[in-house]
């Protein structure tokens, strides 16, 4: 089996996966939006060394024994269900909190705070790394080369980072800052509230296999 059509394969699957609508997605968003378009990207290279680090833990094996394990797997859905509803609760509270706008960012920038965010928006959810370990055994030759599984990290680093700068330049441009500064209380009560759902339904799956 020739490998590097393989290797095209599993990061189509992993692109596809990192593009679904998710807690991820509205983290970056709303940081782009809401705060600088620094703070967007720090956020899409926080996803990014998230992700990498789900492969390269997928990679080892320990996306099995998340799978297998229940309580290891409860543990870290609860953990992550309760990150995703504490973030959901202070976005919402934070709704009605005018922003400073200057030199068409706000006076909140802090990129080192964005990637921590965005990172741990990104391991908060254990299903991703088991969705990763479901692609590399479904798509992974049965001897696969040493080269590939070194590449494999950095490689969905770049194509998480990738996907999540695009949406952070998308919603960093002027006309969506703009339109979020003129209904800032709804959309982030909104954005609070599918935080906050995604939380909840974590904790409501978290004995789900």
């Amino acid at each position: 089996m020739e490998v590097l059509p393989v290797l095209f394969s599993i990061l189509a699957a992993l692109l596809i996966g990192a593009m679904s609508p998710g807690p991820s997605f509205v983290m970056v968003s709303r940081l782009a939006i809401s705060t600088s378009r620094r703070d967007g990207l720090a956020a899409a290279l926080g996803m990014g060394a998230g992700g990498a680090a789900f492969g390269a833990l997928a990679l080892l094996g320990l996306a099995t024994l998340l799978a297998q394990i229940d309580w290891l797997y409860m543990g870290f859905k609860i953990a992550g269900g309760l990150y995703l509803l504490y973030l959901g609760i202070r976005i919402w509270r934070g709704a009605d909190v005018p922003l400073t706008v200057a030199t068409g960012d706000t006076g909140a920038s802090n990129p080192g705070r964005a990637f921590a965010a965005a990172l741990l928006t990104q391991l908060s959810n254990p299903k991703t790394a088991v969705y990763y370990g479901s692609v590399f055994v479904a798509l992974l030759p049965a001897q696969t080369p040493l080269w590939m599984m070194l590449v494999l990290p950095p490689l969905i680093f770049c194509l998480e980072t990738g996907w999540y700068a695009v949406v952070a330049l998308g919603f960093s441009a002027d006309k969506p800052r703009a339109l979020y500064l003129r209904t800032k209380g709804w959309v982030d009560r909104a954005a609070g509230a599918v935080m906050g759902a995604l939380g909840i339904r974590l904790l409501i799956g978290a004995t789900d296999r």
